[in-house]
């Protein structure tokens, strides 16, 4: 099994996709203290180190086969001033860092789609370039989540990087051939859980993918739906977006009904055993941030595929 070390692990989502894919944790690094709980309810033996990763050195992780994380978005998302570099919750080179200390054969670094604006080209050029210094190959691809089985659009950006002379063997996900389940088809069993009689009407008039799930900041954003544009989606597919309920309606409710946590980390990917330590506003927080596990897992599987081959080759002129 290859070993990889997660930065701003975060609920797990891209640490569970790649624990799928068949990496071991070495370490997984996150700040929120919440978020930490919500690891180590799921995973007690993961070694969770509760930090910031810009006091955090890799140097005990030096040769690693992965290096992976979702740093934070704000400083790219459309939704805010979109600066960037100059935003402080940029940790793009804390990570860049940490790779030059662990210099892994690979690394996987998920954002917002805001990264592939225009106004950041010039910021990817800079990281691909330093990469390229430390002898590293690497691309940036969008990818949408439910073209992996997942129930909302979610586009994502995707940054690998992989070791020059194992680049050639890596290659991106293909897109899955069957489309996702329409929001009913997902949340129907969670909807009636309770006796909604109208549990069967709602599920086939929600019939299409969810919009992506916000989980916000510390700063903005609580257990909602988003913005007023996220909101009249929602209610298109009849989903109340403006709270997150504590359970599903009661037999005679009448209404759009509203999600619970657990239904939006259903809708984020997340298997119904994956436990969320926190409140309801941190519990949908960590959920709403979270990078879907099908996702990374199908990333983290071609990144697998590229080092194993790789390794073979190699074994195979010596």
């Amino acid at each position: 099994m290859l070993n990889s070390v997660e930065l701003c692990a975060g609920a797990g989502g891209q640490a569970l996709g790649l624990e799928q894919a068949g990496f071991n944790h070495s370490a997984l690094v996150e700040i929120d203290p919440q978020a930490c709980q919500t690891l180590l309810l799921n995973r007690p033996k993961w070694n969770v180190i509760e930090a910031d990763i810009s006091s955090f050195t890799g140097k005990e992780y030096a040769g690693i086969d992965l290096v992976a994380g979702g740093v934070p978005c704000p400083p790219f998302s459309r939704a805010g001033k979109q600066l960037g570099h100059r935003d402080e919750r940029d940790l793009f080179p804390e990570a860049l860092r940490l790779v030059d200390e662990i210099r892994p054969k690979a690394v996987m670094l998920e954002n917002v789609k805001g990264l592939l604006d225009a106004i950041f080209d010039p910021y990817r050029l800079k990281i691909q370039k330093n990469l390229k210094k430390l002898g590293y190959a690497a691309e940036w691809r969008l990818l949408n989540a439910s073209d992996f089985g997942v129930s909302q659009l979610r586009p994502r950006v995707v940054f690998v990087a992989i070791r020059k002379d194992l680049f050639s063997e890596f290659s991106w996900p293909t897109p899955f051939e069957h489309s996702p389940p329409t929001v009913g088809e997902c949340l129907f069993d969670l909807m009636r859980a309770n006796g909604w009689r109208l549990a069967t009407r709602w599920k086939e008039a929600a019939n299409d993918i969810a919009p992506t799930l916000v989980g916000g900041s510390k700063k903005h954003g609580g257990p909602d739906l988003g913005p007023t544009r996220a909101k009249r989606a929602w209610d298109a597919l009849g989903v109340d977006g403006h709270i997150i309920a504590e359970q599903a309606p009661e037999p005679n409710f009448i209404g759009n009904p509203r999600l619970t946590c657990r239904m939006a980390a259903r809708l984020q990917g997340f298997p119904d055993d994956w436990k969320f330590f926190g409140k309801k506003t941190s519990t949908y927080r960590q959920i709403g941030n979270a990078f879907p596990p099908p996702v990374a897992c199908a990333v983290g599987r071609q990144i697998v595929e590229c080092l194993n081959t790789a390794a073979k080759k190699h074994r195979k002129v010596a």
